[in-house]
């Protein structure tokens, strides 16, 4: 068993040359709000979910995008709502939210 039984990434990367970034779409309120409810439910720690800061995660048209590993599933997300949706269906039952997956081929 790895340490953490997920972890999730979510990019908070600033683009000055205004290009899309994650920055500019609310990331750093959604990591936070992460954070927050994976603490709050109990799920923080080792055997748990880590909730991580990213750099650029190269995936800028679908801003804003965390990844949740070892799965490998790529997010898009629009509000806390949705972020709470990841926590408990992704992070706490181990079922991916389908709606909210980032298609395969976006990228920069």
């Amino acid at each position: 068993m790895s340490y953490y039984r997920h972890h999730i990434f979510f990019c908070l990367n600033q683009r000055d040359n205004g290009q899309a970034c994650c920055a500019q779409q609310g990331a750093q309120a959604a990591f936070d709000h992460c954070k927050a409810q994976v603490k709050a439910a109990g799920l923080a720690g080792p055997g748990g979910v880590r909730v991580n800061k990213a750099g650029c995660l190269d995936r800028c048209a679908g801003a804003p995008v965390a990844v949740v590993y070892p799965e490998g599933t790529w997010y898009t997300f629009v509000d806390t709502a949705d972020i709470d949706e990841i926590v408990e269906s992704h992070l706490r039952g181990g079922r991916p939210v389908e709606r909210l997956k980032l298609a395969p081929e976006v990228g920069r």
